[in-house]
């Protein structure tokens, strides 16, 4: 037995937070590590101690072992937790603190490092007869032995980093002639995330069920799994949203997924919590894809629906105590389904997003729970990953948990960054989700392209009669007059005028205090807004109005179904630039890490100019019309801020006259 009374948490957010709430109610001192970019993230706060390791890149902080080891002997702790992603899956930091005299709560470095590695997992795997997609993992990495075993293999063909996951280093490739530039972005992703450049190379199974089984093993070998988890809905190979059990599964099919992923677990003498995660194909037939050897984000849905604390029960396997649990114990009790919230702007391809969060509003209600490492006023920093928080819902049956969160999605209230909350409504609306049908195609097949939400101009005249009310009565608190001669004068109600940035453009709204409300042209739309009691109605109907908020100029408003953000344009302050088609801007902060073009290179539509780092993935900045390069405004690689110039294209002019 190994005993510890203090745990650094070598992480942060909410998964940082989550560990720290299940051992201090162990007993466990807490220490926490941040950069100066987190020192207002709530896992500090939440902390008996934190010390701060970096300013904020993750190569001089949370990817630093040294850093985080040298903090865990500066605060005397005596065993490190760590998370998911960073280090938690790095064999040399657990090696490492082991030899500190530090408790790795997890397995033990040779497990990681097997299973860390996609190409030797893969043939543990087929030894231990666990089903396994045909691929290549072979030794020789170059460039044509690897574009041999694609065609080996038939397309279409999935390259994977040997030592990666959550979707870096990953390219779906379905024709050869696109297998070059897929390779060479996968390892130069792959580089940057996990330090290695090894690839394998598998099969597509087109639109599959992604499955997992959580496992747990004791220090004695005793192992048994927790049932499994559906993975499916994924967007860039990153799941979005996880519930338990399958929708799909049968008792038959589950004891065998659970036996196979406790037979992959006993191969490799696994310790702690483990989740196998297999393809699950429409015939029943599952092949094993990668195991994780850490703690999952997804685990809450089957604490949920298992009733255990699954970060307890590692911190219980890490002092070498029993499970305590045989394998007959395991009862699965309703239904758990999570989404994650991601600070991504759908209506931009999902570019990651950062800044300020101006209001943090999150759900609450039976059966609701929210994972979450923000706090209103926080800043969201483009050094790491974009998710959010995680919504979690649990009912009797399926349908009463996919109720459940859709209605807490509607309670959801972010301000700031843009976020995928409403498209999370969206999916989880969709008749195939609701039927249980979605696979990994889901996403591409239903919402491939996205449909940008449409601004109407009842929207507009909600925003706008907002935005006059407050006005109405701030001059009403200067000027001590009564609420009933807001919007009056002697020659009868006065009108007002507004300008609001909507798309980019500006749109002029006319508005007019009655006495029976606000009357809003918008365009050739009127519309009327009144204030009946505690309800706001706009054209009669009620406005399910869950919070808004002024920030400067800008106005948030957030319903049961969407949030919005409109601002307001003032004298002398044209709609934000935008830039032209000739133009490539930054879309957010990030390291430039290749430009592809020169000054006076002749580009297409589609030519591939640049490459951004943002959030640990890699995107590529594409030219949006045909012409000539007159300016690279930026080296590489060097660090850009959202919004700077990258590259100016002097567009065709038959071309230019063409979309006037």
């Amino acid at each position: 037995m190994t005993e510890f009374n203090s745990i650094l948490v070598a992480n942060r957010g909410e998964i940082a937070l989550r560990i720290m709430r299940t051992a201090r109610a162990m007993g466990i001192t807490c220490i926490a590590v941040y950069t100066e970019a987190d020192a207002d993230s709530p896992h500090v706060g939440f902390a008996d101690r934190a010390i701060c390791i970096g300013t904020g890149p993750v190569g001089d902080s949370y990817l630093d072992a040294a850093k985080v080891l040298a903090a865990a002997q500066e605060a005397g702790a005596q065993a490190v937790h760590p998370g998911y992603g960073f280090l938690s899956e790095n064999a040399e930091f657990a090696q490492a603190c082991t030899a500190a005299g530090l408790t790795f709560i997890g397995p033990s470095a040779a497990s990681i490092a097997l299973m860390g590695n996609k190409a030797a997992a893969k043939r543990r795997m087929i030894e231990a007869g666990v089903p396994c997609v045909p691929g290549y993992e072979g030794a020789d990495q170059s460039s044509a032995v690897l574009a041999a075993e694609a065609a080996k293999i038939g397309y279409p063909v999935m390259i994977k980093a040997a030592a990666g996951g959550g979707g870096r280093g990953m390219r779906l490739v379905t024709a050869p002639e696109g297998f070059a530039t897929a390779l060479e972005l996968a390892k130069s992703e792959a580089l940057s995330a996990f330090g290695s450049q090894e690839m394998i190379l598998e099969k597509a199974v087109m639109r599959p069920r992604h499955v997992e089984i959580q496992i747990f093993a004791d220090a004695s070998g005793n192992t048994i799994h927790l049932g499994e988890r559906d993975c499916s809905v994924q967007r860039r190979h990153q799941k979005v949203v996880e519930e338990a059990p399958c929708p799909v599964m049968t008792p038959k099919l589950r004891a065998e997924m659970g036996a196979a992923a406790v037979e992959a677990a006993r191969a490799i003498s696994y310790l702690g919590a483990g989740t196998v995660e297999f393809l699950l194909d429409a015939d029943g037939a599952f092949y094993f894809l990668e195991m994780n050897t850490r703690l999952q984000v997804e685990h809450p849905v089957t604490e949920l629906v298992t009733g255990l604390d699954l970060v307890a029960l590692q911190i219980r396997a890490a002092r070498g105590e029993a499970l305590g649990l045989a394998q007959q114990d395991v009862a699965l009790t309703g239904h758990a389904i999570e989404v994650r919230l991601y600070g991504e702007d759908p209506s931009q391809g999902f570019l990651p997003q950062s800044g300020v969060i101006n209001l943090w509003q999150p759900p609450s209600g039976p059966g609701i729970r929210v994972d979450a490492g923000i706090t209103s006023g926080q800043q969201v920093s483009a050094f790491y990953d974009p998710m959010l928080a995680k919504i979690i819902a649990h009912g009797a049956t399926r349908a009463e948990a996919l109720e459940r969160l859709i209605a807490a999605l509607g309670d959801t209230v972010i301000f700031g960054p843009a976020c995928n909350r409403d498209f999370l409504i969206d999916v989880l609306s969709h008749a195939e989700f609701a039927k249980g049908r979605a696979t990994t195609g889901f996403i591409a097949d239903h919402f491939d392209p996205l449909v940008p939400t449409k601004v109407t101009s009842a929207d507009v005249a909600l925003a706008a009669g907002l935005i006059y009310r407050a006005d109405q009565a701030a001059m009403a608190q200067q000027a001590t007059l009564p609420a009933e001669l807001l919007g009056w004068s002697s020659q009868g109600d006065m009108q007002a005028r507004l300008v609001l940035a909507v798309g980019g453009d500006p749109v002029t709204v006319l508005l007019r205090q009655g006495r029976d409300g606000i009357h809003v042209l918008v365009g050739e739309a009127e519309h009327h807004l009144e204030q009946q009691g505690d309800c706001l109605r706009l054209d009669g109907l009620r406005v399910d109005l869950r919070r808004h908020l002024m920030v400067a100029d800008d106005l948030y408003l957030a319903t049961g179904a969407r949030m919005l953000k409109l601002s307001r344009l003032r004298a002398g302050r044209g709609a934000a630039a935008v830039a032209g088609g000739g133009e490539t801007r930054a879309p957010m902060h990030g390291n430039l890490l290749e430009l592809c073009v020169g000054t006076g290179d002749r580009v297409e539509i589609g030519t591939r100019l640049a490459v951004l780092e943002a959030m640990k993935m890699q995107h590529e900045m594409l030219a949006e019309v045909a012409g000539t390069v007159s300016e690279i405004a930026v080296t590489a690689p060097s660090q850009v801020k959202a919004g700077d110039l990258l590259v100016r294209i002097e567009q065709d002019k038959a071309t230019q006259e063409g979309t006037e």
